[in-house]
């Protein structure tokens, strides 16, 4: 881009104009003596003081005549920069860089150049920077009726639009009223479309929420026949499970039964014997053979008491399996329901019965085998201020299908009876190198757990204890457990 420099300004290193420049001054352009202006190259006279390189043209080496800088920022003069751009390819003698004929800074902004208002008004010379205020004001700038918006439609310049604004106010005013009156009625008809789209809004609105309380109770109703229906579905597999269980357990008793029949029958038989002692007993005391009869029968008398003892632990045993496939949970949650809290927490205090096991619960029908273990009185760093409460891994019936060791993660919770169900709750991942969860070789592993579960007090002022029961649930995580 080339720039216009007068010739009786010299620029500093900034590309600005000094006030007192060293160059001669033309007569038409400020004080001093005439000097020729060089119909080709720069200025060729001897000047007072010596010339710095920078007011010297990069082309002929003479001082700047009419300047003209480009855009790689070295000046030359006019004449030299019009033979540099008269070039197929015109290039800065100085840097070698392209000189672009189209960028001419004074032809097409330049704000400093004197330019003629393009509507031949009075105004003769403008800068460029002056032109755009000068058109807002110009009176001979084509125009419009300020009142065009309200329906004039008169056409001049500004100084016909101003003779016009003058001489037509009534015709102005009319045009108003005109459309003030219209501006009412459509005002008039977009209230009363308001007024029926509001009402249509709030019926909308009214059936949008009436709607919403429907789909709400929808799901409401939705969500709670789904949970009936898991609900149903559990149990059914439970009780399928149990029947199994109990078929089973039907054929394991029903030699007991058989020995049950026998044991009625000893006993007939035993009665017998003892009346047949009796009536010997009355015979002739001196008969030996008597004497022998009634050793004798004592000694299968023993023998019978014996066996119906036997019998009595085996019947109380299958009893006692049977009441634990009732309670059984094989879904890796335990529920335990501890009765008798005062007496029990005094037992141990006491140290009579120190801690309490709960019954198996199991990951799955074929999977881990495991219990709740529970010290009222605490144990270990928590004995005497804490209730204790471990888990313990159990041997069961499956474990050589299952993976070992015990990697479930296991939570232990104290349940919150109250309203407010704040129930307390902690959790771990097995640690794969204790022993506690291991294969067992034992009727159960090394308890692992919290023994400063939770604080007596805690426990005992809160909603924790009530109709002086507790409950304790256990819940191991069994959805990445594979199938056995």
């Amino acid at each position: 881009m080339t720039h216009r420099m007068e010739p009786s300004k010299k620029l500093d290193a900034a590309g600005t104009l000094p006030a007192n420049p060293p160059l001669k001054l033309h007569p038409d352009r400020g004080a001093g003596p005439a000097v020729l202006v060089p119909e080709q190259g720069g200025y060729k006279e001897r000047f007072v003081k010596a010339v710095e390189d920078k007011y010297k043209c990069e082309k002929c080496r003479l001082v700047l005549c009419n300047p003209k800088q480009t855009e790689c920022g070295h000046r030359f003069c006019e004449t030299c920069m019009g033979s540099l751009l008269s070039s197929s390819s015109p290039k800065c003698t100085a840097c070698r860089e392209g000189i672009s004929k189209d960028k001419k800074h004074e032809d097409t902004e330049c704000p400093c150049v004197v330019v003629s208002c393009p509507h031949k008004c009075s105004v003769q010379t403008l800068l460029r920077s002056e032109l755009s205020a000068h058109l807002s004001e110009c009176v001979n700038a084509p125009s419009t009726c300020s009142f065009k918006r309200y329906g004039c439609v008169f056409q001049g310049t500004n100084q016909q639009i101003k003779a016009h604004e003058a001489s037509s106010a009534v015709q102005h005013v009319n045009l108003l009223k005109e459309w003030s009156n219209s501006l009412e009625k459509k005002v008039s008809l977009l209230q009363n479309e308001s007024v029926e789209k509001n009402k249509s809004i709030q019926s909308l609105h009214n059936q949008i929420c009436s709607f919403e309380i429907e789909i709400e109770r929808q799901k409401e109703m939705l969500r709670n026949n789904e949970s009936k229906i898991l609900h149903l579905q559990m149990w059914k597999r439970v009780i399928d499970s149990q029947a199994e269980k109990l078929k089973e357990l039907d054929k394991e008793i029903r030699p007991f039964r058989q020995s049950w029949e026998e044991a009625g029958s000893m006993k007939s038989s035993v009665e017998s014997l003892q009346s047949r002692v009796t009536e010997l007993e009355s015979v002739d005391k001196s008969a030996g053979q008597a004497a022998r009869n009634t050793g004798l029968l004592e000694s299968q008398l023993s023998r019978h008491d014996q066996m119906l003892s036997v019998h009595d632990i085996r019947l109380a045993d299958m009893d006692l399996r049977f009441q634990v496939l009732e309670t059984a949970s094989y879904n890796g949650v335990l529920i335990w329901k501890i009765r008798d809290y005062k007496r029990r927490k005094q037992e141990a205090v006491m140290g009579k019965t120190l801690s309490l096991y709960s019954q198996p619960f199991y990951t799955g029908y074929f999977g881990y085998k495991m219990c709740a273990r529970v010290y009222l009185n605490g144990d270990g760093m928590g004995k005497g201020t804490h209730l204790s409460l471990f888990f313990v891994i159990m041997r069961g019936e499956y474990d050589a299908l299952l993976p070992w060791p015990f990697k479930q993660k296991v939570t232990l919770m104290l349940m919150d009876q109250g309203s407010s169900r704040r129930h307390l709750g902690d959790a771990f991942k097995p640690d794969p190198n204790s022993s506690s969860f291991k294969k067992p070789t034992g009727e159960m592993n090394i308890a692992s757990g919290c023994p400063v579960f939770v604080a007596q007090t805690v426990l005992e002022n809160g909603t924790y204890i009530k109709d002086d029961t507790i409950f304790i649930k256990v819940i191991v995580d069994t959805s990445d457990l594979p199938d056995p």
